[in-house]
C-alpha cells in the first residue's frame, strides 16, 4: 500500500483520503468542510489540467494561454458569464451555506496548485507540453460560468425559421421541418408576425456555437499570428474550432436513460437504482466519482470534477440519478435597431439603450484585446446585423443556473417529498430525478427553471419589442412528478413524458424531445419482468437493440428478390437480423452504413427535392423519416431506394471490411478503411483499424477513441485511449452516437452506475476511461477495457469494504 501526506491550509483537522484500487477516493473528515476542502484539493490531485482548462475557457482566458487564436472563443464564453447579483445567486441554491461549501473546495483545489509550484513534478505533464501554469481560483468562478451547461433550444428555433423562410406555405415548411425535428406532444407551433430568416446571417450562431464548443489544440491554431486571430471563429460539424467552413448547426445529442425498480418487483427484495448519462466523450471524462464522509454527511457518486458534492449516487439512505428532459429555456429575441442610433433597440413604443460592456482580453505574447460585449434585457447580443440586434434570453442569466450546482440541496434527502422539496432549487440543466431509499419508496420529478411564454411557444425566435417576452417561470411545484407507482417501476430516457393530466399547451415547457426508441426499450424490458435483478440492469445498459434498425430490416425482407448481386447479397445478410447492433455483427455494420451513408441521404432527397432546405435538415429525425418511408411513399418508389442503397451499402461494406462478410480471413481485410478527418483521428486509430480482422463486423467500423486534447501536439499520441470495438447506436439504451465519416463515437455513456438501494456495497459504476486524468496514473485509462466489455466495478461504501480494497493512503493535515 502506498501513501502520501501533505499539509492543506484551513483544514480544522485530519483528513484521510483512501483510493481504491479502481480509482475512487473515499474521502473521510471530521467537518463537512473539511470533506469539501479535501474534495477540492483530491480533484486537483487528479484531474488538475482538465479543471485548469475548464475554469479558462468558461471565463474567456484561453487566449492568456495559447494564443490569438483563442480570442474569438474567449470574446464569446464572457458574453454568457453570470453578471447579476451575487448574494441572489449563492442563495439560490438552497438552505445550506452554498457560498462556504464552494469556498472550501476551491481552497482546497488552490492549495494543490500552490502544492504544484513547491513540488513541480506534481504538475501534471500537459503544462510542460504547452508551456503554460495552473491559475487559481475564485469561488465565483464556479458558478459565474454558464457555458457548460445544457440548454435548449436557440439551434433549432433558428434552423426552423430558415425552413419556414425557404417553403411555398406554413404548411409545407412545418412539413419539411418534420423531417428534421418532431414536435411533441402534437402541437400547432406559433408563428410570429413579420419575422422571416430569410435574409438573417450565416454566422448568425457563431457567438453560441462558439461559447459552448470543447477546447480544441492544435499546431495550427497555436501559432495563429494576430491580424488572423478572427477567423478561429467558426465550429465544424463535430464541435472543433476552426478557420474553416462552419457546418450547419445542430441540437447537442446529450441525452441519459435512468430507471428504479421498487423493492416488489426485485429479487433482491430492494429498489434498484441505474444511471447512465450520456454525454459528449472526452480524454478525462466529464464526471469524476468520490465518496465524502463526515459528520452529517455520506455520500457517493459522481459529480463534475469543478463542482463539490455529487448529482449521481447515494447518501446511505436514499439513492438519486438524472437525465435531461429536454424543457425549453432559452429563446432568440430579434431586436429592430434604431436607423439613427443602432446602439438602441425598439421596445413597446419607444427605444431601449443595447448596454455596452468594454473588456480586455489578455493575449499570449502580446498586448491585451479590447473587446465589446453588447447586452439588452433579454440578454447578451450574439450577432447584430442589417438593422437588427439578435439577442439569446437563457435560464443562465437567472441566479442559480450553475449547471448542476443544485444538487448540494439534495445531498442529505431521506424521503420523496424532501427530495422534491430540494428539487425547488435545481435551475440548469433541466433534468429528470430519480429517488428510492431503504424504506422501499421510489419516486421521479421532472425539475429545472420552465419559463412562462404567454404569447408563444419558444418553438421559433421572436421580436424583441416586447409582446413575447418571458413572465417569470413556472412554480417548481406544478412540474410532473410521481411517487410510488402504482407500476412499481419508473425509467426515463429523455423522450417525451409529459402525464397525460399535465397540460402541456398551457405550460409550454416543451415541445422537442429525444427519439422515442431508447424509452420505448427500457420500458418494454422492465414491464416484461417481474423480478428484476442487478445483472438485468447491466444488460439493459448494454443492450443493443435498435428499433429503428430492426424496422429497416422488415423493409427489406419485404422486398423482392433481387436479381444484383450485391443487393441480394446484402438481403440474404439481413434475413435473420433482428435489430441487435453487437459489435460482431457483420448485419449490424451492413444496416448502420446502408442507413447513414445511403439510404437516408436518398430518401431526404426524395422528400425534400430543395436544395437549400434539405442543407438544414441533416441528420433528419429518424422516426419522422421511417414512417415517411414506411407508409408515406408508394411501393415502388421505396423499394427502388431501398434497392438502391443496399446495393451501394454492400459495395461500401466490402471496400471497407473485404470481401468476405461472413468470417474468412482475405487479403481484401486490411483495403481501405475511412480516413480520419483533421483533428478528429490518429495515424494510431487508422493503424488499429487495419489489423486483419475475420469477416465483417459492427465493431470493426463503430469504435471509440478517447483522444486527448493535446494529441495534436504529440506524434506518438500516447496519451489516447482506444480504439475499442463497441456495438449499440443512437437509437440503442447502449447509446452510442457516433460519426458518420469515421464511425468514431462522440456521444454515450461514459459513466454507468448501479445502486443496490440498501445492501450499498453490492452497487457497481464505471467511468471511462478511467478516474484520473493524470497520463502517469495508473487510473488513467485502467477501466476502458472494463468499460468496452459493458461491465462495472464495485461502488464500494461501507468502512470495511473500502480499507480492504485500499491501494493508496493520503493524508492531509493542517499546516
Amino acid at each position: 500500500m502506498s501513501g502520501a501526506a501533505y499539509p492543506l491550509p484551513g483544514l480544522d483537522g485530519p483528513v484521510e483520503i483512501r483510493v481504491d484500487r479502481w480509482g475512487l477516493a473515499h474521502i473521510r473528515a471530521g467537518s463537512t468542510r473539511d470533506a469539501f476542502r479535501a474534495q477540492g484539493f483530491n480533484a486537483a490531485r487528479d484531474r488538475l489540467w482538465q479543471l485548469d482548462l475548464w475554469r479558462k475557457r468558461g471565463l474567456g482566458l484561453l487566449a492568456a494561454n495559447f494564443g490569438p487564436g483563442y480570442l474569438a472563443q474567449d470574446r464569446a464564453a464572457r458574453l454568457f458569464l453570470f453578471r447579476g447579483d451575487m448574494a441572489a445567486e449563492w442563495a439560490a441554491y438552497g438552505p445550506q451555506d452554498t457560498r462556504a461549501i464552494v469556498t472550501a473546495f476551491v481552497d482546497g483545489l488552490n492549495a494543490y496548485v500552490a502544492l504544484t509550484e513547491a513540488r513541480p513534478e506534481l504538475l501534471p505533464p500537459e503544462f510542460a507540453l504547452t508551456d503554460t501554469r495552473p491559475a487559481r481560483w475564485q469561488p465565483e468562478d464556479v458558478v459565474r460560468i454558464r457555458s457548460h451547461g445544457l440548454v435548449r433550444n436557440v439551434l433549432s428555433e433558428v434552423a426552423r425559421a430558415r425552413v419556414l423562410a425557404r417553403a411555398e406555405s406554413r404548411a409545407a415548411g412545418l412539413a419539411a421541418d418534420d423531417l428534421r425535428k418532431r414536435i411533441s406532444p402534437p402541437h400547432d407551433p406559433v408563428v410570429p408576425d413579420r419575422l422571416d430568416a430569410a435574409d438573417w446571417p450565416d454566422d448568425l450562431l457563431d457567438d453560441f456555437r462558439l461559447a459552448t464548443a470543447t477546447v480544441g489544440v492544435s499546431p495550427e491554431r497555436l501559432v495563429a499570428p494576430r491580424d488572423e486571430a478572427w477567423a478561429w471563429s467558426k465550429v465544424d460539424a463535430h464541435g472543433a474550432v476552426t478557420r474553416g467552413p462552419r457546418a450547419a448547426p445542430k441540437e447537442p445529442v446529450e441525452g441519459s436513460n435512468n430507471w428504479v425498480v421498487g423493492a416488489a418487483r426485485t429479487e433482491t427484495g430492494r429498489p434498484i437504482l441505474a444511471s447512465d448519462p450520456h454525454r459528449v466523450y472526452l480524454q478525462p471524462s466529464l464526471r469524476y466519482a468520490v465518496h465524502l464522509t463526515a459528520p452529517g454527511l455520506d455520500v457517493i457518486g459522481a459529480g463534475e470534477p469543478a463542482l463539490p458534492g455529487i448529482s449521481i449516487g447515494h447518501n446511505g439512505h436514499a439513492a438519486f440519478s438524472l437525465t435531461i428532459a429536454p424543457m425549453d429555456q432559452e429563446d432568440l429575441f430579434v431586436c429592430e435597431t434604431d436607423p439613427a442610433d443602432p446602439d438602441r433597440y425598439r421596445y413597446g413604443e419607444g427605444w431601449e439603450p443595447i448596454e455596452r460592456v468594454v473588456e480586455n482580453i489578455p493575449v499570449r505574447g502580446g498586448p491585451d484585446e479590447t473587446v465589446l460585449l453588447g447586452y439588452t434585457r433579454h440578454g447578451p447580443v450574439i450577432r447584430e446585423a442589417a438593422g437588427r440586434a439578435f439577442a439569446l434570453r437563457t435560464v443562465w442569466s437567472e441566479p442559480g443556473a450553475a449547471a448542476y450546482l443544485g444538487s448540494l440541496a439534495y445531498l442529505g434527502a431521506t424521503t420523496p417529498e424532501a427530495f422534491g422539496e430540494a428539487l425547488r432549487h435545481w435551475s440548469a440543466p433541466s433534468v429528470n430525478q430519480l429517488y428510492a431509499d431503504a424504506t422501499g419508496r421510489i419516486a421521479w420529478f421532472m425539475a429545472g427553471k420552465a419559463p412562462v411564454r404567454p404569447a408563444h411557444d419558444g418553438l421559433l425566435p421572436v421580436p424583441g419589442d416586447g409582446r413575447y417576452d418571458w413572465a417569470g417561470f413556472h412554480d417548481p411545484g406544478t412540474l410532473p412528478r410521481s411517487l410510488d407507482p402504482e407500476a412499481g417501476w419508473l425509467a426515463t430516457a429523455n423522450a417525451m413524458n409529459l402525464p397525460p393530466d399535465f397540460d402541456a399547451e398551457a405550460h409550454k415547457v416543451g415541445f422537442e424531445w429525444a427519439e422515442p426508441w431508447r424509452a420505448r426499450r427500457i420500458r418494454a424490458v422492465l414491464g416484461g419482468q417481474t423480478r428484476h435483478s442487478l445483472e438485468d440492469s447491466r444488460a439493459l445498459q448494454g443492450d443493443t437493440f435498435s428499433e429503428p434498425a430492426r424496422r429497416l430490416a422488415n423493409l427489406v425482407r419485404a422486398m423482392s428478390p433481387a436479381s444484383d448481386p450485391d443487393i441480394a447479397s446484402a438481403q440474404a445478410l439481413l434475413a435473420s437480423f433482428e435489430g441487435r447492433l453487437d459489435p460482431d455483427s457483420a448485419a449490424a455494420a451492413l444496416i448502420e452504413v446502408c442507413w447513414v451513408h445511403h439510404l437516408r441521404p436518398a430518401l431526404l432527397e426524395t422528400l425534400v427535392p430543395d436544395a437549400g432546405t434539405r442543407r438544414l435538415l441533416p441528420p433528419g429525425d429518424t422516426q419522422s423519416l421511417i414512417e415517411r418511408l414506411d407508409g408515406g411513399l408508394d411501393v415502388v418508389t421505396r423499394e427502388k431506394l431501398l434497392a438502391n442503397a443496399l446495393g451501394a451499402a454492400f459495395r461500401d461494406c466490402l471496400e471497407r471490411m473485404g470481401s468476405d462478410p461472413m468470417g474468412r480471413l482475405t487479403p481484401e481485410v486490411e483495403g481501405p478503411l475511412p480516413p480520419p478527418s483533421a483533428g478528429g483521428g490518429s495515424d494510431a486509430e487508422t493503424i488499429a483499424l487495419r489489423e486483419p480482422r475475420i469477416g465483417w463486423s459492427w465493431g470493426r467500423l463503430h469504435h471509440a477513441l478517447f483522444a486527448h486534447p493535446l494529441t495534436g501536439l504529440r506524434p506518438d499520441q500516447a496519451w489516447d485511449v482506444g480504439p475499442l470495438p463497441v456495438g449499440g447506436a443512437a437509437a440503442s439504451v447502449m447509446h452510442a452516437e457516433y460519426r458518420t465519416d469515421t464511425f468514431r463515437l462522440t456521444h454515450g455513456a461514459s459513466f454507468r452506475m448501479i445502486v443496490d438501494v440498501g445492501d450499498w456495497d453490492r452497487s457497481v459504476f464505471i467511468n471511462v476511461p478511467g478516474q484520473s486524468g493524470d497520463p502517469g496514473s495508473p487510473h488513467y485509462a485502467d477501466l476502458a477495457p472494463i468499460w468496452g466489455r459493458q461491465d462495472h466495478v464495485p461502488m464500494l461504501y461501507s468502512r470495511e469494504a473500502v480499507d480492504t480494497a485500499t491501494e493508496t493512503i493520503i493524508t492531509l493535515s493542517p499546516p
